[in-house]
């Protein structure tokens, strides 16, 4: 029985389709994830641009404006020396449609609604409060979108991967099924060897089908919240590792719970010094005659509308701005807490998987190096059949999880970021 050569052994000898699809596979998964080549940089989609795209496709940043006018708004109502608007007052009074002796009243006044003591001040605190809690709402919405493409980012990558990993396995068993049925054809293996190689290859078949399967639906998953993804091509560089070790006060949940707080604080203040409606400062003037032929007598008229206290109402919206503040600073150090231990959770993925990605890189080399030695051994007739694809299916496992690894190791940097709200760079 002549024997073929070993793949790549031997200077000259042109290596087969086979050590070539293992060559790239292996290529591919055991390097470091890096960027997209120079000339594909334009049409490259990066975390940070996908993250951006994604917010501006969010309701919260389509109806920032609108809110910030608002805040805007209520400040210079604040701002203004009356509590409302004014208003103006029109009548007249005649006797016309009785004795008809010419009598007439004319009045036009107006009333400007006053300040309650204190409600001035207290009512710019409430807007000022408001805008910050416009800006930190929009920097929380902008933290959990960012978290959203995080986890449908590398969720493409990972099936990309398999996809490429299921591809490679499939070309090998393409490759041993077509010497199993030469070796079969020359009376060196069985008709059950031949079945067997065939059903490798129908199973990897199944396999590369799957994984495009979920490749298509995690690119769509990723879609559905970045919009359309340009040509598809998608950077593969990990996020870099965070100088922070701890969740900042600038934190966008903290900052966001906290000016809720604040916000519920100030209007608490403000419920304290509304105990009525607002007075009014009525200004009018009169214009009136008794009789028809009397000259028409001109007055002012100045006065003062208080009206009556309601201690039910005023208590009412003290106590609920009070349960207000309470629930946002219970939130608050609830949600410090959390992240406290959501940040410790998260560096200790990194620092496993750090430890995940070593260990398979070695079982991965290993794996593909003994492949190569049951190839030869097969080809040679020392090995069977089973064995060799037992040792094929370890290897496919190990480069597998290998692939695996690393995007889990850059996914465990990306929740780690995020738990430090960071947005990607």
């Amino acid at each position: 029985m002549t024997s073929r050569p070993c793949n790549g052994q031997g200077p000259g000898r042109r290596l087969p389709l086979l050590a070539l699809t293992l060559a790239a596979s292996g290529a591919l998964l055991l390097a470091p994830l890096a960027s997209a080549q120079t000339d594909a940089t334009a049409t490259t989609l990066t975390l940070k641009q996908a993250t951006e795209a994604a917010w501006l496709r969010h309701p919260e940043a389509r109806g920032a404006d609108a809110r910030r006018d608002a805040a805007q708004a209520q400040r210079d109502v604040a701002a203004s020396w009356i509590a409302e608007p004014l208003a103006v007052e029109l009548s007249a009074k005649s006797d016309r449609l009785n004795r008809d002796n010419g009598n007439r009243e004319y009045v036009a006044g107006v009333a400007i609604p006053l300040w309650l003591p204190g409600q001035r001040a207290h009512s710019q605190a409430v807007a000022e409060a408001e805008r910050g809690a416009v800006d930190s709402r929009l920097s929380a919405a902008q933290w959990r979108v960012a978290g959203s493409v995080r986890e449908a980012w590398w969720a493409v990558h990972r099936s990309r991967q398999d996809v490429t990993l299921a591809k490679a396995r499939l070309a090998n068993a393409e490759q041993l099924a077509t010497d199993v049925a030469r070796r079969t054809k020359a009376g060196d293996l069985s008709r059950a060897d031949q079945h067997q190689a065939d059903g490798a290859m129908a199973g990897a078949q199944a396999a590369l089908a799957e994984a495009v399967a979920a490749e298509a639906t995690a690119m769509q998953a990723l879609r559905s919240v970045t919009g359309p993804v340009p040509n598809g091509r998608l950077a593969e560089t990990p996020e870099a590792i965070p100088a922070e070790t701890a969740a900042d006060p600038s934190h966008p949940v903290l900052r966001e719970l906290g000016d809720r707080a604040e916000l519920a604080r100030r209007t608490r203040e403000l419920a304290g010094t509304q105990s009525r409606a607002n007075p009014e400062l009525n200004l009018a003037t009169t214009r009136e005659r008794g009789i028809s032929g009397v000259p028409y007598d001109q007055s002012i008229t100045v006065g003062v509308r208080i009206p009556f206290g309601s201690d039910g109402r005023s208590r009412a919206k003290v106590a609920s701005a009070a349960a207000d503040q309470i629930e946002a600073e219970q939130l608050l150090g609830i949600e410090r807490e959390r992240l406290a231990a959501e940040i410790d959770a998260a560096r200790a993925r990194v620092a496993s998987a750090a430890l995940v990605v070593a260990a398979a890189d070695r079982r991965a080399a290993l794996a593909h190096e003994s492949r190569g030695f049951f190839e030869k051994s097969f080809r040679l007739g020392e090995t069977d059949l089973p064995t060799r694809l037992r040792v094929d299916l370890e290897a496919v496992e190990a480069e597998r999880q290998s692939a695996r690894a690393r995007i889990d190791q850059a996914l465990a940097l990306s929740q780690l970021r995020q738990a430090l709200g960071l947005l990607p760079e």
